[in-house]
């Protein structure tokens, strides 16, 4: 089969050039990346089709084509979109999908020797574009959110009065019209978790696009672990990182600390990661502070906690804020923090601070799915998750227990479920075991590549029938012309209609 992966924005390339570095190069790259070449590993042929243009701020995204090595049967293939000579963020990217990238896309694939035969779309901008390329070929294609526009407008707060401000900077008109789209024609709808399915589905902003009680439109299929990079068996870098990391204990931690397990925070200084939810649960209770000592990983500076100046607005906010609590609670000796600066580090990490019996850590106050403790777990790292979002059925299956689930605003529901993990060698390595092979036998990327094909193949095969509810392409996404007001009109009326 030859399958499309269409991702405008976030861009592609051999070196996985700025990932993480840029609000668009986050997760949902890897997630594209990595299915694509379990795909490819499993005997298909895949292009990553993206955008393409000339900066020299950014000059991995100038060819036409790309591949990984070792995967001649994945090709990036980048289409102008805008202005070929910049880059440009995820939001100012609509008036140019429905006219020069769809164009793009149809001549590339009228020249090349590879027809496609399914698409797979990501985020809002990606489904837009597979339902007007199924409405000018017929080719289906699944939608994978990855995350929802009318969730963040909750987050924001958006309301009446701050519609339009917010609106021009988030383009939440197009975003939410090009969900509601994507979501209606696609020929499944791709979801992590049956959480996000009836959770993020069923909000009054896309009630009318998609019934979520119609399970064939969805298919749930839980993202992976890179096996590659978490696993078990030691590398050499892991020598280079448990130096670090001694080091580290040895500049910030008293002398008789230095040997007991750690609970280990590595996540985005941001406040849904409540990792100062996570210092709060250690600063008040006794025991973890007797059992372990709290490591914090981030990036940007050797020791964050003490580099504060370093740091800037969220960030400097919530490690002022952690410093606050070990000034007020005299622990300063009973914390470190480091970096680790790639996705190798990382796993050279979670197998070091397993060494000494540790812990990681995830206290977000709601994650989608939870792929950091997964990958944790399958470097042999025991790990302690929020019970809000994806954890709760990735690390519970019927009575038995892969991890521990805690609420995260409840400080003494944190502790407990740490000294859970920590009580003895005999509970630790039973949690070690079930964790790895929670990974090994459903998160990995193989697993998920799996599934995306046999929902491509169902699709395939599937007799064609013309929906009863399909929904019209708004005006403005094929002319650039179009007013913007017309479609924030059609926002509030969506996103308001209940209130």
């Amino acid at each position: 089969m030859h399958v499309l992966f269409l991702n405008p924005q976030g861009n592609f390339d051999p070196s996985d050039a700025y990932w993480m570095e840029h609000p668009d190069f986050g997760g949902q790259l890897v997630y594209v990346k990595e299915v694509a070449l379990a795909m490819e590993r499993q005997g298909h042929t895949v292009d990553i089709v993206t955008r393409q243009f000339d900066d020299p701020d950014w000059p991995e995204f100038s060819g036409r084509l790309d591949k990984y090595p070792g995967h001649d049967g994945v090709r990036v293939v980048r289409i102008p979109c805008g202005p070929a000579d910049q880059f440009l963020p995820k939001e100012e990217l609509w008036p140019h999908l429905g006219t020069d990238w769809l164009q793009g896309i149809l001549d590339f694939y009228e020249d090349d020797a590879h027809e496609p035969e399914a698409v797979t779309t990501h985020y809002a901008d990606g489904g837009l574009v597979g339902a007007l390329l199924e409405e000018r070929t017929g080719i289906p294609f699944t939608f994978t959110g990855h995350s929802l526009g009318a969730q963040k407008m909750d987050r924001l707060g958006v309301d009446r009065d701050n519609l339009a401000e917010l609106d021009e900077r988030f383009h939440f008109a197009r975003r939410l019209m090009a969900e509601r789209v994507a979501m209606n024609r696609a020929a499944r709808v791709i979801t992590s978790t049956r959480q996000e399915r009836f959770e993020q589905y069923s909000h009054v902003a896309y009630r009318d696009a998609i019934d979520v009680n119609m399970d064939e439109r969805f298919a749930v299929i839980p993202p992976g672990v890179n096996r590659r990079l978490f696993h078990e068996e030691p590398t050499d870098l892991d020598t280079d990182i448990r130096e670090r990391i001694e080091q580290a204990l040895a500049r910030d931690v008293s002398s008789e600390r230095r040997d007991l397990p750690l609970v280990l925070c590595s996540s985005r200084l941001d406040h849904k990661k409540n990792i100062v939810g996570l210092v709060r649960a250690f600063v008040e209770d006794e025991t973890l502070q007797r059992t372990a000592n709290l490591a914090i990983v981030a990036r940007g500076a050797e020791n964050a906690l003490r580099q504060r100046d370093e740091y800037s607005g969220e960030s400097r906010a919530i490690l002022d804020e952690i410093a606050q609590l070990l000034d007020a609670h005299g622990l300063w000796h009973a914390v470190t923090s480091f970096p680790l600066n790639s996705q190798t580090e990382l796993a050279a990490a979670y197998r070091v601070v397993a060494e000494r019996r540790s812990v990681f850590a995830l206290t977000a106050l709601y994650e989608p799915f939870g792929l950091a403790p997964l990958e944790a777990m399958s470097c042999g790292l025991p790990a302690v998750v929020t019970q809000n979002g994806g954890p709760s059925e990735s690390m519970v299956e019927g009575e038995r227990r892969f991890g521990e689930l805690v609420d995260p605003e409840d400080p003494s529901s944190i502790a407990d479920g740490l000294l859970t993990v920590l009580e003895s060698e005999d509970t630790w390595r039973s949690y070690r075991d079930a964790g790895v092979e929670r990974v090994i036998q459903r998160y990995t990327w193989e697993r998920t590549a799996e599934s995306y094909l046999h929902v491509l193949e169902t699709i395939l095969n599937e007799s064609a029938e013309p929906s009863t509810h399909r929904l019209a392409i708004p005006e403005y996404f094929t002319n650039p012309s179009a007013e913007t007001d017309i479609s924030r009109a059609e926002l509030a009326e969506i996103y308001f209609s209940d209130r």
